[in-house]
């Protein structure tokens, strides 16, 4: 008989990508380690990073600057980082923290049990990109709703702002055949809704040697028996094309919320930013959509103090955020990252500037959000019940397949259900409901 297996603690960092990318870590050195909850029991501490703005890679060093001590009373564990900060820093992390035992970049997922059995003889840095995709190969815990399902990485549009070229590398999609085999293992093990994932999911497909469309591949998805739930992230609105808008009409699975990162309202910022359309190109995308599915939400993400930013250019991105009236809006201070162009731009803004501005704008969006939430208080809509709620304990929290978040008194086996829920209050950030159990979808 074998022996115990060793302990994994595992800290993740960034967005969906890097919550697949860790369900994979774990998955892949499953053999050897099972995840603890208790960092000082760790015998491999891994840390997935992300490098997308500069708070995120604060974090990452301050963390590990607190690690020296879990280090120095457990010598033997192993220390990793990966993800993007890794990828970034390479060698120069283990100048900077020399406790670490290993640096994984964003293509060493594959090779990470190898390096893992090395790192303990001594450190290791593999930050090299490789030609294809590491196959996802998943267990799916039972009970299980929801999956997030990498279909591509990378990206090929190099945003003045953006790290991810640099980090991800040039875009690469899976075989669709692959990505239909795994999502048919979800739902054989009961799962309900998949959120495919990618830098730019509306280019999947280019490079590939089987001729196929993002659109193309959401039909394969949306006609396998069980699939309650589709949704993607991210949607880069210059690769918006007419197919995949029609499918928000015609499309069951496909839920009634769509990421749509705009960054800018200002139409010389978008230039600057080298996103590839105007204002008036994102807003007639946007009349599309609504006119195809008048239900939908949208979401977007926003940055503010881009170099050069005026306060005329940070009032049309306000007036576009009104027009639009987004349900959602991830916004951001301009941070200046290593590589790109805009880190090298004149007139970079003052930090008290763009503190400003980033409230503003967080104030009207909660405002919105808000407004959005109160429309649905009477309704009763199904909700996917993800687990309980992170403020209370006693309630169960789930999502609309508009996107927002639910919360409601239920016997804990309604976790991983569709359920109908009565929207009964609208608050900031999340609606209150009351489970109609005899209406259970």
């Amino acid at each position: 008989m074998s022996g115990p297996k060793k302990k994994l603690y595992l800290q993740t960092f960034g967005c969906q990508m890097n919550v697949a990318d860790s369900e994979q870590i774990a998955q892949l050195l499953s053999s050897e380690y099972e995840l603890t909850t208790r960092p000082e029991e760790a015998d491999l501490y891994i840390i997935n990073t992300c490098a997308i703005r500069r708070k995120s890679e604060e974090k990452v060093r301050s963390l590990l600057g607190r690690l020296k001590g879990l280090k120095r009373r457990h010598p033997e564990m192993i220390l990793g980082v990966g993800g993007c900060v890794a990828q970034q820093e390479g060698e120069k992390l283990l100048a900077q923290a020399p406790h670490l035992d290993l640096v994984f970049g964003t293509h060493g997922l594959a090779r990470l049990p190898e390096l893992v059995r090395q790192a303990a003889w001594r450190p290791q840095v593999d930050v090299a990109f490789s030609e294809g995709l590491a196959s996802g190969v998943r267990s799916w815990k039972p009970g299980a709703a929801q999956a997030y399902i990498t279909i591509m990485q990378g990206c090929d549009n190099y945003c003045t702002y953006c790290v991810v070229p640099y980090v991800r590398g040039p875009e690469r999609s899976r075989p669709p055949a692959e990505v239909v085999a795994e999502v048919q293992d979800f739902l054989a093990a009961g799962g309900k809704e998949v959120t495919l994932l990618g830098q730019n999911v509306n280019s999947y497909g280019r490079g590939l040697k089987e001729s196929i469309t993002f659109p193309q591949l959401l039909k394969q998805l949306g006609r396998l028996p069980g699939l309650a739930r589709l949704r993607f992230a991210t949607s880069h609105p210059k690769d918006l094309s007419d197919e995949l808008i029609d499918l928000f009409g015609k499309l069951a699975p496909l839920c009634e919320h769509l990421h749509l990162p705009v960054q800018s309202g200002s139409d010389r910022i978008l230039a600057a930013m080298n996103r590839g359309y105007t204002r008036d190109q994102y807003l007639e995308l946007v009349g599309k959509l609504r006119r195809i599915c008048p239900d939908l939400c949208l979401s977007t993400d926003l940055i503010v103090g881009f170099p050069g930013e005026s306060e005329a250019d940070f009032e049309a991105t306000l007036s576009l955020v009104k027009e639009v009236g987004f349900s959602q809006s991830y916004c951001f201070k301009f941070s200046p990252r290593p590589r790109t162009r805009a880190a090298e731009l004149p007139e970079q803004l003052p930090e008290e500037v763009k503190r400003v501005r980033l409230n503003r704008l967080l104030t009207l969006q909660n405002r919105l959000t808000r407004e959005a939430n109160q429309r649905l208080v009477g309704q009763v809509q199904e909700v996917l019940v993800e687990g309980t709620s992170k403020k209370d304990v006693t309630q169960l929290s789930g999502r609309l397949r508009t996107n927002q978040v639910v919360n409601f008194s239920g016997p804990p086996e309604l976790v991983g259900q569709l359920v109908w829920v009565e929207l009964t209050e609208a608050h900031p950030h999340s609606l209150k409901g009351r489970w109609v159990a005899e209406a259970a979808a």
